[in-house]
């Protein structure tokens, strides 16, 4: 078996456990993140947190803001800012998917996970609207049902 044939290496960092909580997810994306030397140092000690990002659009890019990488401990005195925005890296037509169903649907970028693939930081984006709290109680009692139902079958 070569190498290409391999499935790609994955080492995830940070998952955004409250996004599928709060967000119906539409799509999501692939993105590159622009980093300094420091941020990947911190990134792979796995000090990373991005529970309060979310992606905005300026001047026809895409950035990730709230993104918050602990400063690396062993850095000199240039370490970076744990929470500074960061710039996204898609491809053009990915960039004008997601300025169109921003700015026309109202929809909201967020960040799902932060991973390394192929020695590469990753983050996984979705396009997501965000949920009522009647939404959230429906998928509550979805998911106690599936709990119940799965208990019985278990029990037979």
């Amino acid at each position: 078996m070569s190498k290409s044939d391999e499935q790609p290496e994955i080492e995830t960092i940070a998952k955004n456990r409250r996004a599928r909580h709060d967000y119906i997810i539409l799509n999501t994306y692939e993105a590159g993140i622009v980093l300094t030397g420091s941020e990947v140092k911190s990134l792979r000690d796995g000090k990373a947190n991005i529970s309060d990002a979310y992606g905005m659009v300026r001047d026809g890019e895409i950035y990730l803001i709230n993104l918050h990488i602990s400063p690396y401990e062993r850095a000199s005195y240039n370490n970076h800012e744990p929470t500074r925005t960061r710039k996204l890296l898609l491809h053009k037509r990915e960039i004008g998917r997601l300025i169109g169903a921003i700015e026309r649907e109202g929809l909201t970028l967020v960040p799902l996970e932060l991973y390394f693939k192929r020695g590469i930081a990753k983050v996984a984006l979705a396009l997501g609207k965000g949920k009522k709290a009647h939404d959230k109680r429906e998928d509550a009692k979805a998911k106690d049902a599936d709990r119940e139902i799965a208990r019985v079958f278990r029990a037979r």
